[in-house]
């Protein structure tokens, strides 16, 4: 209880909307976490915030308004990006460029721009391929006179009117809605850009505007101009639904900032949010990361695959030495732009992908089409009627009809084995039980072709790492092609089914800064401290501005380096001490050949070539409090005091259907360990053991899964 002379308690609250459920994680003043999940609700999303949070607030005695009116700082990820782009429901947009440049868009990368983001299996019918159509149509691109040379210098000066007149043709003829301006060498010198913008706004105000020289201040012609159309384009509705949500929030009594999550795992202010629009591309899995991270750093573990399958997608990314890893070439959809990004994998598996049989060929896939929340899968009994994975697992047993969010929805199991029987048993010429049991083991073969993608391709061994396992679905696979990766350990959050939430609230205000500029490895440190030094004056304004004191700031830097001739770059951190000297210039060198080598193998790091720098970056940081998760003491092994009962379940050991034990996570005491086959249910989300594994939970409460295989270090 609380004693009445205290003051009352805060709360921080994070929420996090995915494709299929919005997930909420509190922490309270006291060290306490509460835990909510609702149903996303497209294209509204913020009345899913708002359930989300109300789910969480219910258990604890609290009304949303009471909550919220407790709340001191909200956190939010979301994919209202994301699913512009793929969707195409973006704002109609136009795009202002270089006269003669205005099929950039639609060369690409030349004949690259066929296959950009294609699988391999589409890849291999190069006829059938072709490029993505831009975002922006070619009536809708116009080309004006002007010129910036590779130095900065103007050659051609801004034809003003020829501007004036483009935005009246888009704006009155077009209707577009959102304008992106890209102009070759902009990044070197802006000043057409901005002049630009300012047409923009005397001739059509609130147009929403994004200048390539703001976004992507860094070379790349059609990377530069499809980073700034993907912000237009996206812009205006993530402007907008920022706004309402706020709005929202305030109307039930927030009266604190929001920030918001960055694909770099960083926090901006819900403002510069809404003009970076592109920032929050798969902001919720970089969250994800974080949050593993944040984890493993608990627990001692510096190298973590971490793994977040909820319900319409499966997404992997590695945590090496304690580093994240940042994406070489970004992409949306089949569109590259430039901005820095935690590196992220995936493949549409999930609870909610859609099961199917191939007519002619007569295989089955799982995904990538998903069912999605609305109509979601035919067991929710909303509507849907096309199987899916979560049907398949409820019908080999490791959910419970009674006990999905809580209790929240009762699940439709007949259903479930209807559609499951006409859509892929009787296709296949099998019982229904067999056709769940096949379906089940290519979901977990598609899991470990992409972990293995992402690890054994790039010359790293699973088996040296730990295995974190979030989200709604995850837990129901993870012990199975965990034990069939070798990994050392498998690790179910506390926070599983809510691991993004868990992440937006360890993860820290960001602002990235980049100046562009070539030089040579030989150049005196006072040059490159004075590039540092221009961008650091910026960086600590802004965060001050953003009430974060000077002793809460740290500056990260880091420079792209190549070797000459080279066309791509290496980002790498700079670990020396500031200001650089001659000395932190050559372990800068060092660091980037021991980069290069580890992301394309031993040898091939050659210095006599020529090393330049090309591009200097900024990570200014604005610490945020970190959560304190709450301990316990861990106690005797016995778990029967959680048992729930027993049914049939899948037992992969011995390849069919076997009585497993059901276990009540709520029950389970830190120190208590459970011996597959077995499902532990928890409110949010469901973990299977096969015989052979056993489940402890920690100090933490989470479980971790090891095996009796002598492949794997327990």
């Amino acid at each position: 209880m609380q004693k009445q002379d205290s003051p009352p308690l805060s709360y921080l609250v994070a929420t996090d909307v995915g494709g299929t459920c919005t997930d909420t994680i509190v922490f309270g003043s006291d060290g306490g976490i509460h835990i909510g999940k609702a149903l996303s609700t497209p294209p509204d999303f913020a009345h899913g915030v708002l359930a989300s949070i109300q789910s969480a607030a219910t258990p604890m005695g609290l009304t949303l308004d009471d909550l919220l009116a407790r709340t001191h700082l909200f956190v939010h990820g979301s994919t209202v990006v994301d699913n512009a782009v793929l969707t195409r429901d973006g704002a109609r947009t136009g795009l202002i460029t270089t006269l003669g440049f205005e099929d950039t868009l639609h060369v690409t990368r030349g004949a690259y721009g066929r296959w950009a983001g294609l699988t391999e299996g589409q890849m291999k019918h190069p006829v059938k391929t072709d490029r993505a159509a831009p975002l922006v149509a070619r009536e809708a691109v116009v080309g004006v006179a002007e010129r910036v040379d590779c130095f900065g210098d103007v050659v051609t000066p801004l034809d003003e009117a020829a501007v004036t007149a483009a935005v009246r043709h888009l704006v009155q003829d077009k209707g577009v809605e959102a304008i992106a301006v890209s102009f070759l060498w902009s990044f070197l010198n802006p000043a057409h850009e901005a002049r630009v913008r300012e047409i923009i706004e005397q001739v059509a105000p609130g147009t929403y505007v994004t200048l390539s020289s703001d976004i992507a201040p860094v070379p790349g012609e059609y990377e530069r101009g499809s980073t700034a159309v993907i912000n237009a384009y996206a812009g205006r509705i993530t402007r907008d639904y920022l706004t309402d949500l706020a709005s929202q929030l305030s109307a039930r009594g927030y009266a604190g900032a929001t920030m918001v999550m960055q694909g770099y795992g960083g926090l901006l202010p819900a403002a510069e949010a809404a003009d970076r629009a592109v920032g929050m591309i798969e902001c919720g899995p970089a969250a994800g990361v974080i949050g593993a991270k944040f984890l493993g750093d608990l627990m001692g573990d510096a190298d973590v695959i971490a793994a977040d399958m909820g319900g319409t997608t499966f997404k992997v990314g590695v945590i090496q030495g304690g580093q994240l890893e940042y994406a070489r070439e970004p992409m949306v959809d089949r569109f590259h732009y430039i901005a820095p990004k935690i590196e992220v994998v995936s493949i549409g598996a999930g609870g909610g992908s859609i099961v199917a049989v191939d007519p002619v060929t007569r295989l089955p896939s799982v995904g990538p089409r998903s069912a999605g929340a609305r109509p979601g899968p035919v067991c929710y009994g909303q509507g849907g009627h096309e199987a899916t994975l979560t049907d398949v697992m409820l019908l080999i047993g490791y959910m419970d009809p009674d006990q999905f969010l809580g209790g929240a929805i009762t699940l439709d199991r007949a259903g479930a084995a209807a559609a499951v029987a006409s859509q892929v048993a009787e296709p296949l010429g099998l019982d229904p039980t067999a056709a769940a049991i096949g379906i089940y083991r290519i979901a977990c073969a598609q899991i470990t072709d992409l972990i293995r993608e992402i690890t054994v391709e790039r010359g790293l061994d699973p088996r040296d790492f730990v295995l974190h396992a979030f989200g709604g679905t995850c837990g129901m696979l993870a012990a199975a092609f965990g034990e069939e990766l070798s990994v050392r350990r498998v690790i179910i959050p506390y926070t599983a089914s809510v691991n993004c939430a868990f992440g937006l609230i360890s993860a820290d205000v960001a602002h990235e800064y980049t100046t562009t500029r070539t030089l040579g490895t030989a150049t005196p440190a006072a040059e490159v401290n004075a590039i540092f030094a221009g961008m650091e004056a910026r960086a600590r304004a802004q965060l001050l501005a953003e009430g974060i004191e000077p002793h809460r700031q740290r500056m990260e830097w880091s420079v792209d380096l190549r070797y000459c001739r080279q066309v791509h770059e290496v980002t790498t951190q700079v670990h020396a001490a500031a200001p650089l000297d001659t000395a932190g210039l050559a372990r800068l060198v060092d660091d980037f050949e021991a980069l290069y080598e580890r992301k394309f193998g031993k040898g091939s790091a050659y210095r006599e070539a020529g090393i330049e720098m090309t591009a200097f970056r900024l990570t200014a940081r604005g610490l945020m409090p970190r959560p304190k998760l709450p301990v316990e003491e861990e106690g005797p092994a016995d778990p029967s005091a959680a048992l729930m009962g027993r049914r049939p379940i899948l037992d992969l050991t011995s390849g069919g259907m076997a009585v497993g034990q059901i276990y009540n996570f709520t029950l389970l005491r830190p120190g208590n360990e459970v011996p597959g086959p077995a499902v532990i249910h928890t409110p949010i989300t469901t973990i299977a053991l096969h015989t052979g594994h056993r489940a402890r939970m920690d100090r933490w409460r989470n479980i971790v899964v090891t095996t009796d295989a002598p492949h794997i270090d327990a």
